[in-house]
């Protein structure tokens, strides 16, 4: 297979993030975009982390590049020879001690900002008070993944730690065009198209109504359990779900918390319909893995009459998953949407909302588990917590993203302001803890 000594020809998965950006831009404020948070229990030197970050994120021309075609239309990311200009940085620095709820504010903020033109990918903003600061780094989807934005910072952490020094050219920003071995491809389409056309047999899922008018922001709330807490939560679901399957627990906890906002609505749908990220990294050498995205999807749909009683649905979420690992689903889905790359990205916006009749999912749910930042501090400040903060496509418009650092459980519920009133958001986050047999406290 031949390998372009130019260009960074897009994946399948590549592909799909583009499309839900070109979607997102579209229906909201602004693109596919993220957003990664550090909190810190130390007061970080606003020039001295403008500085550095502005010189790192220099080293790495492919922060200012483009998608493009080539002559035989496969799409590709064009890098220019060198990066230009400074980041954008922004800092606030308040007088008092902020609440949780004030610092995720400034934040949601941020992550509804779009970039400054179309050769900007990352941004970075700082917030402070009398004694720490947290620091989030807002990201376009095309060029990271959650677990490359966690590895670009650690890699920053690491040229903190080490000195000044050239990390860009360790880094291979060429691949294959992918535009052999066809048979293969076809093949997996056919396999992907089987398992959507079962999910699509039902009646289309429950899915709460959009609000009307575009060019929303998101709203964001963070459940974050200190250490003791988080024990409680991975025994539980250790016990319930077994041993490493705390991401089917987590799973069955929101889908029963969502299924409380559900009750009493007149809804149609006899299902939930879940897209769950899947991380295809081969782990070969991490430092090649940090840019451009290696994830795939798991769909999990479950019947509302199954809902109630954890274990049984417990069960089935894990018999889920097993069939399509099994069945080589997410690798067939990453493969297959290669076949996409030559149709224009409008048109595969509107193919996405047909098998489902525009409910393209209930919500969406993510576990990052245990963090690919590996650093305990970041320019000299102990971190006490790191948490995302992603915008979701439009529909469904809400999702649930978990994480683990240091010890501590973190769910961020995202949704499309609008979609929610600040009650039902009340209802899911006691839903959640209840269920974690945690209070409100």
């Amino acid at each position: 297979m031949l390998i372009s000594k130019r260009k960074r020809y897009l994946s399948g998965s590549d592909w799909v993030i583009n499309t839900l950006d070109h979607m997102m831009k579209a229906t909201t404020c602004a693109r596919n975009m993220s957003q990664v948070v550090l909190v810190l229990d130390g007061l970080l030197d606003e020039s001295e982390v403008r500085s550095r970050l502005n010189a790192f994120v220099k080293q790495f021309p492919v922060l200012q590049g483009r998608v493009r075609r080539d002559i035989k239309l496969a799409p590709y990311w064009k890098i220019p020879v060198k990066a230009v200009g400074d980041i954008t940085f922004t800092a606030e620095q308040a007088d008092e001690p902020m609440s949780g709820g004030t610092r995720l504010t400034y934040f949601e903020k941020s992550a509804n900002t779009p970039f400054q033109n179309n050769n900007e990918h990352v941004a970075f903003h700082l917030m402070s008070d009398r004694g720490r600061s947290m620091l989030a780094m807002t990201f376009d989807h095309r060029i990271f993944d959650a677990r490359g934005a966690e590895m670009f910072l650690d890699l920053f952490q690491r040229s903190v730690k080490s000195g000044p020094s050239t990390v860009s050219g360790d880094i291979a920003f060429t691949s294959s065009s992918a535009l052999t071995r066809w048979s293969k491809k076809f093949l997996a389409g056919r396999n992907v198209n089987r398992r959507i056309m079962t999910l699509s047999k039902t009646s289309a899922p429950r899915a709460l109504p959009l609000p009307v008018g575009g060019a929303r922001g998101y709203r964001y709330r963070l459940l974050s359990f200190n250490e003791q807490e988080t024990a409680g939560i991975y025994e539980r679901a250790y016990n319930e779900a077994g041993y490493l399957m705390e991401s089917s627990y987590l799973l069955s906890v929101i889908i029963q918390s969502m299924h409380d906002l559900f009750t009493g609505k007149e809804m149609a749908g006899a299902s939930y319909l879940i897209p769950v990220t899947m991380d295809l990294r081969p782990g070969l050498d991490p430092i090649q893995e940090i840019f451009f995205n290696y994830v795939s999807y798991l769909f999990y749909q479950v019947p509302i009459e199954k809902v109630d009683d954890r274990a049984p649905l417990i069960a089935l979420l894990k018999q889920q998953m097993y069939d399509q690992v099994k069945a080589g689903f997410p690798r067939d889905l990453a493969e297959a949407s290669l076949l996409t790359r030559i149709a224009p990205l409008s048109l595969l916006g509107k193919l996405l909302h047909l098998p489902m009749k525009g409910k393209m999912a209930t919500f969406a749910f993510s576990h990052l588990g245990k963090s690919s930042y590996s650093s305990t501090g970041f320019m000299g400040q102990r971190i006490e917590n790191l948490f995302h903060m992603p915008r979701v496509p439009v529909p469904p418009g809400i999702g649930f993203f978990s994480n683990l650092f240091n010890g501590r459980l973190n769910i961020v519920i995202s949704h499309l302001d609008g979609l929610l009133q600040e009650d039902e958001v009340e209802t899911l986050e006691a839903g959640i803890k209840k269920r974690f047999g945690l209070g409100l406290a």
